[in-house]
């Protein structure tokens, strides 16, 4: 089923209100919360959790006293600085090392080199992850413990689940990226079928749109631009638009600034919900009657054949 990806450059951008607002005006949706690393999509939609799975991110090590001995080896090779001799006796030293577990990158070497076998590599959960229903359709989403890893495998594991649950009942996927460039962005956007770049008017905005738009050309993912409290830099703004023009970057709405977006945030509900008659409420669904024809399944299997 066709994905719509909302990404941006730089966080604070709107693009999680926007999609929000999406997916009350195109409900029934599938709506997959890909900022696994500070996620807030579910802030919106108070969503009733029918599903929950734990996600490996990787492997830990832990020391186990009663076979340490105290050599230090762990101590001189671990270059994350996550070896600490300030672990239990064990009735043959006072005193032995433990592995601070967020400091811990799970690289193995401790394990691999300890003469005693006193350390334990074993899968660590990192997080878990959550399958529920909201208002408007079925959500995905994450909970990431302090400082795990992986979070570009837990999106794909997202993803993948999504499409999973819109392939039974033919519904659109409305994915929320993350911010930036990194592992999580890149895992959001190969495979989608369009990218929606959210974008600010300030220089920042202006400089990171840039390196997302790249980014989506890269992996081949048709991308369009939306700008968002255009007003509050008109000037700003339309060196934007110009920038896209020279990049071939489609610019498929503006979408104004509004205080009362906080009062929607405050009472859990999006943009359009809250007061339909507003004209940010005018500037979204104009927005989406842009991008709903690109997801059509006709003009997307042109689009990729023209590709």
């Amino acid at each position: 089923m066709p994905e719509l990806v909302v990404i941006s450059g730089k966080g604070g951008t709107g693009k999680t209100s926007l999609l929000a607002s999406f997916a009350a005006l195109a409900r029934p949706v599938v709506l997959a919360d890909c900022d696994v690393d500070a996620p807030d999509l579910h802030v919106l939609f108070d969503p009733k959790v029918v599903e929950r799975s734990t996600f490996i991110g990787g492997q830990k090590a832990t020391i186990k006293p009663g076979h340490c001995v105290a050599c230090g080896k762990c101590e001189e090779l671990c270059r994350f600085e996550a070896v600490y001799f300030d672990g239990p006796g064990n009735g043959r030293i006072p005193k032995t090392y433990r592995i601070d577990p967020v400091a811990c990158e799970g690289c193995g070497v401790c394990a691999r080199f300890c003469a005693e076998q006193a350390i334990e590599f074993a899968p660590a959960e990192a997080g878990q992850w959550f399958v529920s229903e909201t208002r408007c359709g079925s959500m995905v989403h994450a909970r990431l413990k302090a400082a795990a890893g992986n979070s570009g495998k837990l999106v794909h594991e997202l993803r993948r689940r999504a499409k999973d649950l819109a392939g039974r009942n033919g519904q659109l996927i409305l994915s929320d990226g993350s911010p930036g460039l990194g592992c999580p962005v890149i895992a959001s956007l190969t495979g989608a079928d369009v990218a929606l770049i959210v974008a600010e008017p300030t220089r920042s905005s202006l400089h990171d749109l840039e390196r997302v738009f790249h980014l989506c050309r890269h992996f081949g993912v048709e991308s369009v631009l939306c700008i968002n409290k255009w007003d509050l830099n008109e000037s700003l703004t339309q060196q934007i638009e110009a920038r896209a023009s020279e990049s071939r970057l489609p610019v498929v709405g503006r979408v104004r600034y509004d205080p009362n977006v906080s009062q929607a945030q405050v009472h859990r509900q999006t943009v359009v919900e809250h007061d339909p008659k507003a004209g940010i409420a005018a500037d979204i669904r104009d927005l989406w009657e842009c991008l709903w024809p690109r997801l059509t399944p006709t003009r997307l299997s042109n689009h990729r054949v023209s590709s």
